[in-house]
């Protein structure tokens, strides 16, 4: 667990100058390379697979929903403080109300993927996600949906699509109908609460989209807690673990959300998926092989895939360019 530390407080300090500094936000209004925006979500995919490590032990002490709970409440504080810091004026812009449903929507991810898990493998919840991503990602660039800007897919781009379609069903080792259809909505949900918070983020602030995520988020997974987990945990019996870091995942949320507000109206949602998803395969590779003695080379492969997919088609997107 010592390494788990120590991966997590690396990951924070890099990410920590992106936060809360305006650097990134100010880039966000100038045009450029997009080159900045691939860096982050590759980072926001390698916090979400030390998110996932961080909030499985919260879940075995506590019990998934009452971890969800606890994921809201202390990514509610940070960014409620970091808020307070940058004395954001949360209240000064009124928006559209369905723009706020992004935290909604997010603890509905959190929720199909308790029902798909134990039902599935681990990797074919992974890749059925990433696959329900890719598609809702291919769909949102190519009529701009919720806004965003139009990314039409091109024929060129069915080398590079193949070989990450190949990576995607390596990963995928059995079957069951209902936790099937749940895992790949999950890739639905994450796109399109990205993207609301994306949204909001834009008429307000990368901040505070993400203090209305986590406002929102709690707001509705209390109720969820009650209605499904009121047997994990008595308030009376309640107890904080010993291992400290397990409480971190709202910290670590907080930093996912934040990158992806600010990357999702830079690129394209389809890349952005990918970018996200390579991130979280070669992490989730790692900490399995540091932490549990466990080595996949199947997902491996089917990473290395869908990295050489996205690399074909980002090459090629750049010699139109250059063209």
């Amino acid at each position: 667990m010592t390494i788990c530390q120590e991966l997590f407080s690396f990951l924070t300090d890099s990410i920590n100058a992106c936060i809360l500094s305006d650097i990134a936000e100010e880039r966000i209004k100038r045009p450029g390379s997009n080159s900045m925006y691939y860096i982050l979500s590759l980072l926001a995919g390698i916090l979400i697979s030390v998110m996932v490590a961080v909030n499985g032990g919260l879940t075995v002490q506590y019990g998934v929903y009452s971890a969800t709970v606890i994921i809201h409440i202390v990514g509610l504080i940070l960014i409620t403080v970091i808020v307070l810091l940058k004395r954001e004026k949360v209240f000064s812009k009124r928006c559209a109300w369905f723009l706020y449903l992004g935290g909604a929507i997010g603890v509905s991810t959190t929720v199909f993927n308790n029902f798909a898990f134990g039902r599935i493998s681990v990797s074919a919840i992974l890749a059925l996600g990433l696959f329900g991503q890719s598609v809702t990602g291919l769909v949102v660039d190519q009529y701009g949906l919720f806004s965003m800007p139009k990314y039409p897919f091109a024929k060129r781009k069915l080398i590079g699509l193949t070989l990450i379609l190949a990576g995607i069903l390596s990963m995928v080792d059995n079957f069951e109908t209902a936790a099937v259809i749940v895992s790949f909505a999950t890739g639905i949900t994450i796109v399109v609460s990205r993207t609301l918070n994306a949204k909001l983020a834009d008429e307000t602030s990368v901040r505070v989209s993400t203090l209305y995520n986590y406002i929102v988020g709690l707001i509705i997974c209390i109720p969820v807690f009650f209605f499904l987990g009121s047997n994990e945990i008595v308030p009376a019996e309640f107890a904080l673990s010993q291992d400290w870091y397990i409480y971190l995942g709202g910290v670590l949320g907080v930093c996912v959300v934040l990158l992806s507000n600010i990357t999702v109206i830079r690129i394209s949602a389809f890349y952005l998926t990918l970018l996200m998803f390579i991130g979280q395969v070669f992490t989730g590779v790692l900490i399995d092989a540091v932490i549990s003695q466990e080595f996949s080379l199947r997902i491996l492969i089917g990473g290395v895939l869908v990295a050489i997919g996205l690399c074909v088609n980002l090459l090629l997107d750049r010699r139109k360019i250059e063209a």
